[in-house]
């Protein structure tokens, strides 16, 4: 399907869904509105799904990797190699996202859109890699558009497959050493802060390499000039595969009425990407967390959207949208499990 046909499958929420869902919140036996967030989120997914008591049983998190050719300018403390290394450690069960998936009942599945080792190989991991790693944005565009479209498709394929297996709740996840880079340079083309607000220390520069790390981002807008109109030309040229990916996701997700956790700064540009591209996506995205990576409160707020908690993580990987499934799960217990004041007999008034 070409983008713009499903672009056109994404659809405004179900109104009526969404009263009969506020209806029942309010005959069950608690004030009006006690609830807050767990309410919110219920009269969000009974709008996606269509039911007033929607279900959210079957859960994954996808984790894209991709590898990104502005490592060669300084940006990160952590060596490409860390990619592969991550992703045979996500195979294996033992990264962060694996232990929170697990705490949630979600499966965890690694996508290769675009890691820069040619070797990388195993056979949990989906390999669908458009290329090895992204050019340098400081020298050169990030990729063709052709090769951004082509990452993006991928996310949508592997959306609507795990739709098509039954999966009701998706998140998005990633890894790619260097991709808070890339990440910070979406945001400055949508943004009109300063990138000494936007660009934060990543897995741990010092202030130093935060400076660098600017004047890396400086340069690669200042060579690419991408246009804040064309989303696509934004995510060809300074953005990164998994981040290509991951917007396909959301728009996968979207165009068959699933609804899309996502997780931290990276998964937020690819998000805004995706809003940018479509704004009705927007009412399919469960906004986890607050990440500590600056950029992130930023890319929230362009988007209108609020997190559900601020726990101070920005590993990334997922892990605060994995984290996000066990308040999901508890919303839609509430509306399925909590008595009605006639079911109990409980007389107000």
């Amino acid at each position: 399907m070409e983008l713009e046909q499903l672009i056109k499958k994404i659809e405004p929420l179900d109104r009526n869904a969404m009263k009969k869902a506020v209806d029942r919140l309010n005959s069950l036996t608690k004030p009006q509105g006690s609830l807050g967030v767990l309410e919110d989120i219920v009269i969000q997914l009974a709008g996606i799904t269509g039911a007033v008591m929607p279900q959210v049983k079957n859960k994954v998190v996808i984790v894209m990797a991709g590898d990104h050719g502005v490592v060669e300018e300084g940006v990160s403390s952590a060596p490409q190699s860390v990619t592969p290394q991550m992703v045979y450690n996500f195979l294996n069960g033992g990264a962060g996202i694996n232990v929170l998936a697990r705490c949630a009942g979600a499966q965890v599945k690694v996508v290769d859109v675009g890691v820069a080792d040619p070797t990388l190989n195993s056979p949990g991991l989906i390999s669908r890699k458009v290329r090895l790693g992204t050019a340098n944005m400081a020298k050169e565009p990030a990729m063709s558009r052709e090769e951004a479209i082509a990452a993006v498709k991928i996310g949508i394929e592997v959306a609507q497959g795990e739709i098509d297996q039954g999966i009701n709740l998706l998140a998005t996840g990633e890894m790619g050493i260097g991709n808070t880079t890339s990440s910070s340079a979406i945001l400055a083309v949508y943004s009109d802060a300063a990138l000494s607000t936007i660009v934060g220390p990543g897995v741990g520069l010092s202030n130093e390499g935060v400076l660098n790390k600017i004047r890396a981002i400086e340069t690669a807008l200042r060579v690419n000039q991408p246009d804040p109109a064309d989303p696509l030309d934004v995510l060809a040229k300074v953005g990164g595969l998994e981040i290509a990916g991951m917007t396909g996701l959301i728009l996968g997700s979207a165009s068959r009425r699933v609804p899309v956790v996502l997780d931290g700064f990276i998964s937020g540009a690819a998000a805004l990407i995706a809003y940018k591209i479509a704004p009705q996506v927007k009412d399919y995205i469960i906004a986890s967390h607050l990440s500590q990576e600056p950029g992130h409160k930023l890319v929230l707020e362009a988007m209108g959207m609020e997190p559900m908690l601020r726990m101070h993580m920005r590993l990334g990987e997922g892990t605060g949208a994995a984290l996000a499934f066990n308040i999901i799960e508890a919303a839609v217990r509430i509306m399925s499990e909590m008595a009605t004041f006639e079911e109990a007999g409980v007389i107000m008034g």
